[in-house]
């Protein structure tokens, strides 16, 4: 038997959702051990002078408690 606990991060990049998502769940990692699966709860970006600069992304990550 296992169980299993969710979280939920915001990560941002200036380069994209994907960079975003990934820079989250390799931080979240460093802490959290077992992480299993990733959600994209939400996305948003910050406009500037008509042209986005960041990417924001809220992620639920599940991983398995010991």
């Amino acid at each position: 038997m296992s169980v299993a606990k969710i979280i939920e991060i915001s990560c941002t990049s200036n380069k994209s959702f994907e960079d975003a998502i990934q820079q989250g769940i390799t931080r979240a990692e460093k802490t959290l051990k077992g992480v299993k699966s990733a959600w994209v709860a939400d996305q948003s970006v910050e406009v500037k002078d008509g042209k986005v600069i960041e990417y924001q992304t809220r992620l639920k990550l599940t991983f398995v408690l010991e």
